[in-house]
């Protein structure tokens, strides 16, 4: 009987050993850490050129604020989940997001969903380019409509990392910040390419990570 037990024990180990394998294989790194080879830049009317606004530090992202504009992935991706880290540079709270599903990565905004970053806002929806989500219902559309998050501030002090744990799975798009739930909408679209924006002020970023579905 002992002996069973353990040959089950055994067998247990194994199968989560093989599935984080698989889990690890389905996640990627979309910063390598390096340089943004792999991403692509929107600079609002090309006011400068994009490595003045977007560049890499001592292993982080490092963005400028200003001008306006933002880097977004070469490639579109659909059911994931994404984990973002971000600070704000000589602990002064400023303003960027995270934007998902982009259907049309046009200047200087593209047509998807902002997981707002800005200093007390971090996990309200703010819908950009003529994006749309069902939570949205007033009556009025503003030029920048926003679903606000469902709780109070999760953010750290200015100058401390923070996480976003974001998951998208057929358009649905879930928000976590620093662990804390902030906020659900549902989107139509259901694939776009991802990206990281400069406005405000200086910002930089880390451990920027995708994991597929």
């Amino acid at each position: 009987m002992k002996r069973n037990i353990l040959t089950l024990a055994l067998a247990t180990v194994a199968l989560l050993g093989s599935a984080s394998d698989i889990q690890a294989q389905k996640s990627q790194k979309l910063f390598n850490g390096k340089d943004l080879s792999n991403w692509n830049f929107v600079v609002d009317k090309n006011a400068v050129p994009a490595e003045q606004v977007f560049s890499v530090k001592d292993g982080l992202i490092r963005i400028s604020g200003e001008p306006f504009g933002y880097m977004y992935t070469k490639e579109k991706h659909s059911n994931y989940k994404l984990h973002v880290e971000w600070r704000w540079v000589d602990g002064k709270p400023s303003n960027s997001g995270i934007f998902l599903l982009i259907a049309d990565p046009k200047n200087p905004f593209p047509n998807g969903i902002e997981c707002q970053l800005h200093a007390g806002d971090a996990g309200d929806f703010v819908l950009l380019g003529g994006s749309d989500l069902v939570e949205f219902t007033s009556k009025e559309r503003p030029e920048f409509p926003v679903v606000k998050k469902d709780k109070a501030s999760s953010e750290n002090p200015a100058g401390e990392w923070n996480e976003a744990n974001i998951f998208v799975k057929d358009g649905v798009i879930t928000v976590y910040i620093n662990g804390v739930y902030q906020n659900t909408g549902t989107n139509l679209v259901k694939e776009g390419f991802i990206g990281l924006q400069s406005e405000g002020g200086p910002v930089e970023f880390r451990n920027v990570t995708l994991t597929d579905f």
